[in-house]
């Protein structure tokens, strides 16, 4: 169930991020293609009103000498002095207005011949002006063409002379402000060798192509002498990541709950390996007690059964056999007393000065029993000179026994043990123990986990040493308890290991 529901919440929470990456990344597209269609509509805009200014100068220009020699057939066209014979002060020619007509008012006797030539007159000087005003739009007409085909034979001028740069920069700006892009920008104009002839400003580092806006000027050049017109926002990105800011708060608020989870199930697992490894303990340690409680049971009843013949050579061998198993009884219990301080998390120190030097060497004194036993020796080389620490005595010799011991049990058959216990200092607050032997060994990526509660060292399918993992969780929290550190090296070869201590001592 605890994996259904990880693989399902996990699935879950997985597929939320997706969804809102995604989306923030959709919206970060949208708003750039946006700003990128913005910026090109302004730069087209600006680019058509160079284009109509400098075709409106050239026509001008071209057709100067023609509008002087037409001139006057204008003004005759136009004359405001002609005589008819009105009643009015102002005549309308079909549209076209003539004030200030002098009048002259007719005899009475020639007053109605005078209506129909009247009438004649006007109706023949609109028509003769609009005949004259189609020849003239025919010959601007052909001006035009001329200006135009002019155009496209010729080679046009550098883009230095056509355009005047800050009034360019300051019309692209007024139309990026009018369009709502009220952005830093860098202007840049090359010409058709593709030459930077003009930049609004130095860039600290060379931008990318694709945030480079570019829009083609003067588009009835000549392909070969095309003009380009290129825009770049040093703060784009800035401007764009502002759009989807509002996203970021959900993205982090997810990515926290997902933390959690982790936490949450990294948890539910962690002490669902410590409960299992704890049933393991007490299984273990239920079947360890009732080894030495049963023969110390047999013993007593061999006492008093009064068919054993009760020689001194009986007494001494039962009495060593209940001896051996009150101290297996003891060790088992401590082992208990060990699993109840880690549960507490905190030990009961009684502190006091010691001297570590002269603990050590009683320890190994007590030990070299065993270590002999096994055919191998122990050396103490003491070399700390500052050696005297603020510590609890039962627990440091504890600890010091647990390493030892660990030396005798995780030996090699085929080679003799050999046991270093050795003291120094190191600066003037602090000593070094460090425990070497040249047992079979740990591996380079169990070392860093020898020191956790219930852990052991896997060996296959051998068994043949008995423990339950405390030991050395045991020697960590002690040396902790007394504010020292703790590590484990493999020796030279890959053959034993060192334990090293590191404790405060006392400054006098």
């Amino acid at each position: 169930m605890i994996w259904i529901l990880t693989c399902v919440m996990a699935f879950s929470f997985i597929g939320l991020l997706i969804l809102q990456v995604q989306y923030i990344i959709t919206i970060f597209k949208t708003n750039n293609e946006q700003f990128e269609s913005t910026v090109r509509r302004c730069l087209d805009k600006v680019s058509r009103k160079l284009e109509e200014e400098e075709i409106e100068h050239n026509f001008e220009t071209y057709s100067n000498e023609v509008e002087i020699s037409n001139q006057q057939s204008s003004n005759q066209i136009l004359n405001k002095t002609q005589i008819y014979e009105f009643s009015d002060s102002t005549v309308m020619l079909r549209g076209y207005q003539f004030e200030s007509i002098q009048i002259r008012q007719p005899s009475r006797n020639m007053q109605g011949r005078s209506t129909d030539s009247r009438k004649s007159a006007i109706l023949e000087a609109s028509d003769k002006y609009q005949q004259q005003y189609l020849e003239r739009y025919s010959r601007l007409k052909t001006v035009q063409n001329k200006v135009m085909y002019a155009k496209m034979n010729v080679a046009p001028p550098p883009i230095e002379q056509r355009i005047n740069f800050g009034n360019l920069k300051n019309a692209i700006t007024s139309e990026f402000v009018n369009n709502g892009l009220n952005l830093p920008f860098v202007l840049m104009l090359v010409n058709s060798n593709e030459k930077t002839v003009f930049q609004s400003e130095r860039m600290t580092r060379e931008p990318k192509s694709s945030d480079i806006i570019t829009q083609l000027l003067f588009s009835y050049d000549p392909p070969s002498k095309y003009n380009y017109l290129k825009v770049y926002f040093p703060k784009k990105s800035n401007y764009l990541s502002e759009s989807v800011s509002f996203l970021l708060p959900s993205i982090v608020f997810s990515i926290i709950l997902l933390i959690t989870f982790t936490i949450t199930i990294y948890t539910i697992f962690r002490q669902k390996k410590l409960s299992e490894m704890k049933t393991d303990f007490v299984n273990n340690m239920t079947h360890e007690l009732k080894t030495p409680v049963s023969t110390i049971s047999i013993a007593a009843q061999m006492m008093k059964d009064s068919d054993i013949s009760k020689t001194p050579e009986v007494f001494r061998h039962i009495s060593s056999v209940i001896n051996d198993e009150t101290k297996r009884l003891g060790f088992l219990v401590e082992k208990v007393l060990q699993m109840s301080l880690f549960e507490n998390q905190k030990a009961t120190l009684k502190l006091k000065e010691l001297d570590i030097n002269d603990l050590i060497a009683n320890v190994a004194n007590i030990f070299a029993i065993k270590v002999e036993k096994s055919g191998g020796m122990i050396d103490v080389d003491l070399e700390a000179e500052n050696s005297t620490i603020y510590a609890d005595e039962m627990h440091i010799t504890n600890m010091l026994f647990n390493l030892m011991d660990n030396a005798v049990k995780y030996r090699r058959e085929t080679v003799p043990l050999h046991l270093m216990a050795r003291t120094r200092n190191e600066g003037e607050s602090k000593i070094i123990i460090s425990i070497e032997d040249n047992g079979i060994g740990i591996k380079k990526e169990n070392l860093k986990k020898i020191f956790d509660r219930f852990y052991r060292v896997p060996t296959g399918n051998l068994h043949n040493v008995k423990g339950f993992g405390l030991g050395l969780a045991y020697v960590r929290k002690v040396t902790e308890d007394h504010h020292g550190s703790i590590r484990a090296e493999n020796g030279r070869g890959n053959t034993g290991t060192t334990f090293i201590i590191a404790l405060p001592t006392i400054k006098f």
